[in-house]
């Protein structure tokens, strides 16, 4: 299949054409009654507007599709697990798998339960006391100041684009608010799986989930992997490593509702409460949505309905054969 695709109703038709998709979607999107929860809990998400929804689709030879509040800033939260698992495994290697599982929790995403059963080792790297411990393993080699540095370097270089930027409202908010993830942080520091103090670990993972990107930023910044790590012919991560945090992306990416959304989507995507999910169609796209109305298991309602259309019209599912 080529990077645009042939449309799967009728594959002796022309290529797709994904803008007027988007379009599509974006304006069905406008039109659903139900919407989602904002997530409240932390102040400057609940001051988002649930009308707002956004989709970027940039496909592997470099076109952009962009419809709705695509160009539209907000707070990526979890999605920069991604790109901070990809900075720690580039740190460490598998060294890290001896401190972070990769297995499904089958919990919500910021639950204490398992860490003791479990001796403090948290499922995976994008549960929040997986993403704590991520953070850790940065700051065993920097300064908080440093890795937050390069966390921002990161995506802006992934997305070509220095204009991101951490919002800074939102990282206050949650230092004040994050109650859940300090008493993740101090237990697993009681279990010796935590190295720094837990103000500065807490720190730093706090603006990295603060990063503000809009869906075409967030779109282009996943390309390395739609494209097996490497971004214009530059090696960000080895086709390995691209595989296997695709693999966790699907198994892991959507907390205690990514079997549902793997049944659903059929690609591999991580979610954050602020509204936005990336999804990756390996070497066809990198798809960004967003709206900031949650589901029960805190993942965009809207965005989770869009990608749905979007693989049902493009045939993009990884459980879908390929044409030739």
């Amino acid at each position: 299949m080529g990077s645009r695709g042939i449309n799967p109703l009728n594959p002796l038709s022309s290529p797709l054409d994904l803008t007027t998709i988007a379009k599509g979607i974006a304006a069905d999107m406008r039109d659903e009654v139900q919407r989602g929860k904002v997530a409240d809990y932390i102040p400057p998400l609940a001051q988002v507007s649930p009308d707002r929804f956004g989709i970027a689709i940039v496909t592997a030879d470099g076109q952009q599709h962009c419809a709705g509040d695509a160009d539209e800033p907000f707070s990526i939260q979890s999605i920069s697990k991604v790109f901070a698992l990809t900075l720690a495994i580039g740190a460490v290697g598998d060294e890290l798998w001896a401190r972070v599982g990769r297995e499904p929790s089958g919990s919500a995403f910021n639950s204490i339960v398992q860490l003791e059963s479990e001796h403090g080792i948290p499922r995976n790297p994008f549960i929040n006391a997986g993403a704590i411990v991520v953070t850790d393993v940065l700051l065993g080699h920097l300064e908080p100041r440093e890795a937050i540095g390069q966390m921002l370097r990161f995506v802006r270089e992934l997305s070509g684009d220095d204009t991101i930027a951490i919002d800074e409202s939102v990282a206050r908010a949650e230092q004040d608010t994050g109650f859940r993830n300090k008493a993740l942080a101090n237990y697993m520091r009681a279990f010796g799986n935590l190295n720094g103090e837990v103000d500065k670990v807490l720190g730093t993972y706090f603006h990295f989930c603060a990063l503000a990107m809009s869906c075409r930023q967030l779109a282009m910044a996943g390309r390395y992997l739609m494209n097996g790590g490497r971004v214009d012919g530059h090696g960000v991560v080895t086709a390995r490593r691209a595989r296997r945090i695709n693999a966790l992306m699907m198994s892991c990416g959507h907390y205690d509702n990514s079997g549902d959304f793997a049944y659903r989507i059929g690609l591999p995507g991580k979610s954050g409460v602020g509204g936005g999910i990336l999804c990756v169609a390996p070497g066809i796209a990198s798809v960004a949505v967003w709206s900031p109305g949650l589901n029960a298991a805190g993942n965009s309602h809207l965005g989770t309905m869009a990608l749905e259309r979007l693989v049902h019209l493009t045939g993009w599912s990884v459980f879908e054969p390929r044409r030739g």
